[in-house]
């Protein structure tokens, strides 16, 4: 599964950090900032989910087992940096990272779990559920979201995860930074 999932980060412009354990992280607008990170993490997560839900039913009908997974997102500023004196190995630090973490372990498996600073962000463009709070270490209660689709008007399928025309249309202007219209 991992290779897939470096092809999605790839596809969608993230940066593949790291896997520890059974755990995969990326990150958007790293090395090189960029102004659609929040759009492609969430798109990425739509993908990845979506595939591991096929994946799971065609098991399901092998009676093998399967993987299940949980999806978190948070946004914010992190450290970033080369480590190690022998082996080198790109990696970020800071309280995005414990957010983004604290998502995906308070996530429900087969759902991409995000926080509420990611829904302003994103919501102009997806579909989301709000779903409580929970607290994160230094941070107190953060609201959490479960990230849904991207919106009708915005969407090629009818599971909302492809993007049409539409857009695309913002999205350029956004990744360009022509976009003068405050997206709400």
């Amino acid at each position: 599964c991992f290779f897939y999932f470096d092809e999605v980060t790839k596809k969608h412009n993230l940066e593949k950090i790291k896997t520890i354990g059974g755990a995969y992280m990326c990150a958007g607008g790293l090395p090189k900032e960029n102004k659609t990170h929040v759009i492609d993490a969430c798109l990425a997560a739509l993908e990845i989910q979506h595939t591991m839900q096929q994946a799971k039913e065609v098991r399901i009908i092998m009676n093998l087992p399967y993987w299940e997974l949980r999806l978190g997102i948070h946004v914010g500023p992190v450290a970033a940096g080369v480590v190690g004196k022998h082996k080198f190995a790109y990696d970020i630090w800071g309280d995005t990272v414990n957010i983004a973490s604290r998502m995906e372990s308070s996530g429900e498996a087969g759902r991409v779990n995000i926080s509420g600073y990611t829904y302003k962000l994103m919501r102009f463009f997806f579909e989301c559920e709000y779903r409580g709070k929970v607290k994160a270490k230094n941070k107190g209660e953060i609201d959490m979201y479960f990230l849904l689709r991207l919106k009708s008007k915005f969407s090629r399928d009818v599971e909302g995860r492809v993007p049409n025309e539409n857009f695309q249309l913002i999205y350029e202007r956004i990744k360009n930074g022509k976009n003068k219209v405050k997206l709400l």
